[in-house]
């Protein structure tokens, strides 16, 4: 640990510093970086450092670099220092939280974390918080709490994230999608809620990042006693900031919330926290606990409310991020992302041949080169090949339209003009 530790440190800081150079998509075809291995696996062991020798010339080629400032598709996030320490150590400790008493600290420090989180985006008091490995699983555990507590159809968005498709196919529940108005938000008008189990308000859709008229819905929700679940895996961690407030009014009527740290929150991935006002529903649709689990501890543990036996200890990098960057830090982050959103929507706004195609209500921009879809596609796909930046695309309005997402705490105006150029260029062919 002592001789091959220092030198594994040494390549993950050589990396971030080197990241920003190199081919942001990987550059391999399919199964490339699987026959760059053996097939059979090692007989004798070998020193690390031929490990890290490997990873670096065979498995860096096939690796997209999220860490990138210049990945802008889908949501870009950012693995900070102290989050990747903290990584390091939970990793060192393998904690396996299955009962609050096989570790004590890994429960609270949830505890504790979700709390202040909370705090942070103002959520009302007194919420069940525990932290899953992704907004997915978050879902999951809500809609199955709906079901358990009023068995009927799950109502969302046209524009709700896949998550509430699967976790509605794995539940055997049936999914109604709603429409939506010319700001791509879910129309409350639309509901009907005879018979429902559950509506799912999205407060920043995955195309667009649009937000659902939270309040509305958990209005017309309450009255029908229909369970609110609100996904802000992405934009919750916006609201750490008071001018974005507004993006979490009703949320109090929400009976349950997922938001994940780790796509803004500085946080590795694996970090979604989950909040609930309705704990005992998750505790009647999840709580198994066999003879060999059974204690005499006056504390319920936190496998008794979702879908995990085993807990990791997440908490221990959501602690080290909220006290290595506080309040202001995180803060920062959010506005420096959504300034570099703007500044890029401006270039597109006021460029001949371009057009915006949404609003833009936090650090994603949807645009197009005017023309037609395949032309579109295919400057996405020469964009990207160049190695230079990544972007996504998605559908809106039956087109074909790009996405850049700022959200790498380490990103630049440069790094945006760089798109920007490019996206010019390769126009221009």
């Amino acid at each position: 640990m002592r001789e091959d530790g220092p030198a594994a440190l040494d390549w993950v800081a050589d990396y971030l510093e080197r990241v920003r150079e190199l081919p942001v998509l990987a550059r391999v075809a399919p199964g490339e970086a699987r026959t760059s291995l053996p097939a059979q696996p090692p007989e004798c062991g070998v020193p690390f450092a031929e490990v890290l020798q490997d990873l670096e010339e065979k498995l860096l080629p096939g690796v997209t670099h999220w860490q990138s400032p210049r990945f802008f598709a889908y949501f870009a996030n950012t693995g900070s220092e102290p989050a990747i320490l903290a990584e390091m150590l939970a990793a060192g400790l393998d904690q396996v939280g299955i009962l609050w008493r096989t570790s004590p600290a890994l429960q609270e420090l949830e505890d504790v974390t979700t709390t202040w989180l909370a705090e942070l985006l103002g959520l009302p008091p007194g919420w069940h918080g525990q932290l899953e490995q992704g907004a997915s699983q978050a879902t999951l555990a809500a809609l199955a709490a709906a079901r358990e507590s009023r068995p009927g159809f799950v109502l969302a968005s046209e524009q709700a994230h896949s998550s509430v498709d699967r976790a509605c196919k794995l539940l055997g529940l049936e999914l109604r999608k709603i429409p939506v108005d010319g700001e791509f938000r879910l129309r409350p008008d639309a509901l009907d809620l005879d018979g429902a189990s559950a509506v799912v308000a999205t407060v920043g859709t995955t195309s667009t990042t649009s937000v659902d008229p939270v309040a509305e819905i958990a209005e017309a929700c309450s009255r029908a006693g229909v369970w609110l679940h609100v996904d802000a895996a992405y934009a919750g961690c916006a609201v750490v900031c008071p001018e974005l407030r507004w993006a979490f009014d009703g949320i109090e009527g929400a009976d349950s919330l997922v938001v994940n740290p780790h796509k803004w929150l500085l946080v590795t991935q694996g970090c979604s926290a989950f909040w609930t006002r309705r704990p005992e529903a998750l505790r009647a649709a999840f709580s198994v606990v066999p003879e060999y689990l059974r204690t005499t501890d006056e504390v319920v543990s936190h496998s008794e409310y979702g879908v995990e036996l085993g807990r990791g200890f997440r908490a221990l990098k959501l602690w080290t991020v909220l006290r290595c960057y506080g309040r202001e830090g995180l803060q920062e982050v959010i506005r420096r992302g959504i300034r570099l959103a703007e500044l890029f929507e401006a270039w597109v706004r006021d460029e001949p041949g371009w057009e915006l195609c949404a609003p833009r209500p936090f650090s994603v921009v949807c645009f197009r080169l005017e023309g037609s879809d395949e032309e579109n596609q295919a400057l996405l796909a020469r964009v990207n090949a160049s190695g230079k930046v990544f972007l996504s695309g998605t559908t809106l309005d039956g087109r074909f339209v790009l996405r850049l997402a700022v959200g790498n705490a380490r990103t630049e105006e440069e790094d945006v003009r760089l798109a920007w150029d490019v996206l010019r260029e390769e126009a221009r062919c």
